[in-house]
């Protein structure tokens, strides 16, 4: 996991969100498959390990990746499905499923932070000798070098794509980088006599997990409610369809997130005097300038003539949206 916030997501949605709409993302595809891989390896050899040592700091991690490995599960599952087109009974598509399992993922993130540090402090109070020390060192390194590998496929996965799900699995694997560097530190002390921080090192990993948990509901929450993407995208739409001199405003421009997708409608002001065609044109035009940038961009666009503008289409035209993000 990571400690980072959403909102440097939100203001970069635009940017990662390159794939056609309903396109496999084999970036994206690729970086769960390999989670799914990594998560199993460690979960058999940490496994192994905790059998011959009985450390707390291998506990902690194997719990980890063991949550690990069905939360990449889930993953794996949610970033095909959010790609699935559109059918009856869902128009908007499938995209708020990969937010569904980064919820899914925080969840026992917390759970597993919870038992982990039950664990750790029974050990704190009456610390044990530990086992195959050398073995506890090893699979740790091991995790090290693969969560490395796998951490640097999902970043450049997500420069390309923009997949909550596998933002929050990337978040994981940070977290097991940095707490499995804590782990060996605290098997290294153990070894030199001192296995009370060996213990110690297994709750600041739980208290860890707990932290990345919040940031991936963090993100979640973004997509969940239905965010708008940051102004400096608001800013870059407004230029975009404003680079028609025959659009003469763009007033109620909403954009919200919805998975790997981003949903963006507004309503423009035309000459009075244009024909029904001429407006159309003017619109697939504005809106195939608007996909060139934004290629996962379900878009809406509605025209009003210059100086007739007035609210409408539906309830939230009681509450307008204030036109201060200009380009």
């Amino acid at each position: 996991m990571s400690v980072d916030g959403g909102n440097s997501k939100i203001s970069n949605a635009g940017k990662a969100a390159t794939a056609p709409a309903g396109g496999s993302a084999p970036g994206v595809m690729l970086a769960s498959q390999l989670s799914v891989g990594v998560a199993a390896v460690l979960v058999v050899t940490k496994a192994f390990v905790l059998g011959i040592s009985g450390s707390p700091s291998i506990l902690a991690s194997l719990t980890d990746s063991g949550l690990d490995l069905i939360a990449s599960l889930v993953t794996f599952f949610a970033v095909r499905y959010a790609r699935t087109p559109p059918d009856k009974e869902h128009p908007f598509g499938h995209g708020k499923a990969e937010a569904f399992s980064a919820l899914f993922q925080a969840a026992l993130v917390f759970a597993s932070g919870a038992l982990v540090m039950q664990d750790c402090i029974t050990h704190f109070l009456d610390p044990q000798p530990l086992h195959a020390q050398g073995w506890s060192m090893a699979v740790l390194a091991l995790s090290i070098v693969l969560t490395f590998v796998l951490v640097t496929v999902q970043t450049k996965a997500l420069r390309a794509n923009a997949s909550v799900a596998v933002s929050a699995d990337r978040m994981h694997y940070l977290t097991d980088f940095v707490t499995n560097i804590i782990g060996m530190i605290g098997v290294g002390l153990a070894m030199l006599g001192f296995p009370v921080f060996d213990a110690l090192a297994g709750f600041l990993m739980a208290a860890w997990f707990i932290w990345g948990a919040i940031g991936v509901l963090r993100e979640a929450a973004v997509h969940l409610m239905d965010q708008s993407l940051g102004d400096e995208d608001l800013k870059k739409i407004r230029m975009v369809v404003l680079s028609d001199a025959r659009v003469l405003n763009v007033h109620e421009l909403r954009t919200r997130l919805a998975g790997p997708y981003i949903v963006i409608q507004m309503h423009i002001e035309l000459d009075p005097g244009l024909t029904l065609d001429a407006a159309h044109r003017i619109i697939i035009a504005a809106e195939n300038r608007l996909i060139e940038v934004y290629p996962n961009a379900d878009i809406i666009i509605h025209p009003d003539p210059k100086g007739l503008a007035e609210p409408h289409g539906g309830v939230f035209q009681e509450h307008p949206l204030p036109d201060d993000v200009q380009a």
